[in-house]
C-alpha cells in the first residue's frame, strides 16, 4: 500500500527539495511499468490486469519545454495545423459562439489550502508544479476573432474577468453561462458582443470548498435549452478523506435553467470533464449525453483506463467502491457491495492515465473523412497526458468513430508531438471544439496556444 502520512508531518527544509524530488522519483513505483502491449487497454473490451501497489506511487512527470518559434504539433496525414492564437495564459477550455468567435477560458486551480496536507500530497503538488500545472489562475475568458478568415485570430478582447477559476461555458439564446469552480453564473448576451456586462447572476452553487481536489467544472446545454449539465470531479483519489468530503461530487448535475434548481443526473464518475451530445442507436433514439472521465491512480501503470461513456439518468459508475464496473477497490473502507452490484462499466476505454479532458462531437466537420479508415459521426478527445505512468501516455488529440450510436475501432491520432523525443512536454492539450468552418480547435495549456487543425 502507498505510505500514508498524518497532516501534521513536518515538511523537509527547502534546501533538501532537489534531493527529495530525486529520491522520490527514484523510489516511486520502482521497476513498475506497463505490462500490456500497445492499445490493449483501449476500446470496447480493454485488457484489465491485476492491480499493482508499490511503496510509493509511480511518478513520471514530463518537464514543460514550450514550443520554440516555428514548432507545431504533428497533424495526421491529410491534415494541417497552425496556431489560431498564441501568448495566452494557461488556456484550458473553448467555446465557439454562434457568429464564429471563439472563447477561451484562461484558468487554473483556485486556492485549496486543505488539498495539500501531509507530505505525500505536498510532494505530489511539487511534481505538478514541475509539470507546469501550478501557475496562478488568470480567471479570465478571452474572445478571439478571425476577422479575415485566414485561420488566425487577429482580434483579441477580454470577454469576462475577475472570475473564479472559470472552465465550462454555454450559450442558450440571449444568455451566456460560465461554470466557475464554485458556481454557474448567468449573463445577458447578444450575438457578436465582445464583452459581458456586469458581474452576472449566480444561477446555482457547485461543490467546491477548501479542498476542491478536482476543481474543473465543465458545462453543456440540452438541445431544447431547458437544462444545463455540469461536471464535478471527486475530492480525492479513492475517498481517502472520507465520503463526507465527497458530497455532491464525482457526478454530473442537471440544472434547471429557469430556476437554478439542480439534481444529481449520474454519479460514481471520478473526474468527468468534457461532454457532448450524440445520436443514439436507431433512427428513433434521441440524442445521448457522453462524457470522458479520469479514473483512479496508484494501481499501477496499466490501471485504471480513463474512458468515454454514455451517461444515463440515475446511473452509478463505480467510484470509489469499484472500477470499470464490478472490480472492487480494496482500499476503500467500508465497502459497498450494494453499489458495486449496480455499477455500470464504461462504454469505451481510452487507456490508463491518458488524462482525457476535452470532448467534442465531430458533427458535420470534414476532418473525419480525411482520417484514413475512421468511421464518421464520432468525437475528438483532448488527452492532457499522464504524470504517473511508465511510459508516458496521452499528450495528444485523438478521434473515435461511431456507428449506430456506439464507438467503433481504435482511436485515430489527430494531433501528436506534444511530448518531445526527450520526454519533455512542449504542450498539453485540454479543451477541444469544432469551429463554424468545421476545423478543430485545441487549447494547449503548457504551450499557451490554441491550435487549429483543418484538412490539408
Amino acid at each position: 500500500m502507498p505510505l500514508q502520512y498524518p497532516a501534521s508531518t513536518a515538511f523537509p527544509a527547502l534546501s533538501a527539495l532537489p534531493a527529495l524530488l530525486s529520491l522520490t522519483a527514484a523510489l516511486s513505483g520502482c521497476g513498475e511499468s506497463t505490462r500490456l502491449p500497445a492499445n490493449a487497454d483501449v476500446g470496447t473490451q480493454p485488457a484489465l490486469v491485476a492491480p499493482v501497489q508499490t511503496l510509493l506511487p509511480t511518478v513520471n512527470v514530463a518537464k514543460p519545454s514550450p514550443w520554440k518559434d516555428g514548432q507545431t504539433p504533428t497533424p495526421a496525414t491529410g491534415l494541417q495545423v497552425q496556431a489560431f492564437a498564441t501568448g495566452l495564459d494557461h488556456p484550458r477550455w473553448l467555446q465557439v459562439l454562434p457568429n464564429g468567435d471563439v472563447l477561451v477560458a484562461e484558468s487554473n486551480a483556485p486556492p485549496r489550502p486543505d488539498d495539500g496536507k501531509g507530505i505525500k500530497a505536498w510532494v505530489q503538488k511539487l511534481f505538478m508544479k514541475r509539470a507546469g500545472a501550478a501557475v496562478p489562475s488568470a480567471n479570465r475568458i478571452t474572445l478571439l476573432r478571425d476577422a479575415d478568415g485566414d485561420g488566425r485570430a487577429e482580434v483579441r478582447e477580454v470577454f469576462a474577468q475577475n472570475l473564479n477559476s472559470p472552465f465550462g461555458m454555454a450559450v442558450v439564446g440571449n444568455r451566456f453561462y460560465v461554470a466557475n469552480t464554485d458556481a454557474v453564473l448567468e449573463f445577458a448576451y447578444a450575438d457578436g458582443q465582445t464583452k459581458l456586462d456586469g458581474p452576472g447572476r449566480k444561477l446555482t452553487d457547485l461543490p467546491a470548498g477548501t479542498r476542491n481536489h478536482h476543481w474543473t467544472k465543465s458545462l453543456i446545454a440540452s438541445a431544447d435549452g431547458r437544462h444545463l449539465y455540469a461536471t464535478v470531479g471527486s475530492n480525492s483519489n479513492v475517498a481517502e478523506n472520507g465520503m463526507q468530503a465527497e458530497e455532491g461530487r464525482a457526478a454530473i448535475w442537471e440544472i434547471d435553467r429557469a430556476s437554478g434548481a439542480k439534481r444529481l443526473f449520474a454519479t460514481g464518475l471520478r473526474n468527468p470533464n468534457g461532454m457532448a451530445w450524440l445520436p443514439g442507436p436507431g433512427s428513433q433514439t434521441p440524442t445521448v449525453l457522453w462524457t470522458v472521465a479520469n479514473e483512479r491512480d496508484e494501481l499501477g501503470s496499466d490501471l485504471v483506463p480513463d474512458y468515454l461513456t454514455a451517461v444515463h439518468d440515475g446511473a452509478f459508475y463505480g467510484w470509489p467502491y469499484s472500477w470499470y464496473g464490478p472490480h472492487v477497490d480494496e482500499r476503500v473502507k467500508p465497502p459497498r457491495p450494494d453499489l458495486v452490484a449496480r455499477a455500470l462499466a464504461p462504454d469505451y476505454a481510452l487507456g490508463a492515465h491518458v488524462a482525457a479532458l476535452g470532448l467534442t462531437a465531430a458533427g458535420a466537420s470534414p476532418l473525419p473523412a480525411a482520417l484514413a479508415g475512421a468511421a464518421p459521426g464520432g468525437v475528438f478527445i483532448g488527452m492532457h497526458g499522464s504524470w504517473n505512468r511508465k511510459p508516458a501516455a496521452g499528450y495528444k488529440v485523438v478521434y473515435v468513430g461511431f456507428a449506430d450510436g456506439r464507438p467503433q475501432g481504435l482511436p485515430v491520432d489527430v494531433l501528436t508531438g506534444f511530448l518531445s523525443p526527450e520526454g519533455e512536454a512542449r504542450g498539453r492539450p485540454v479543451g477541444v471544439a469544432i469551429d463554424t468552418k468545421g476545423a478543430l480547435l485545441v487549447a494547449d495549456d503548457v504551450g499557451n496556444v490554441v491550435w487549429r487543425v483543418a484538412p490539408r
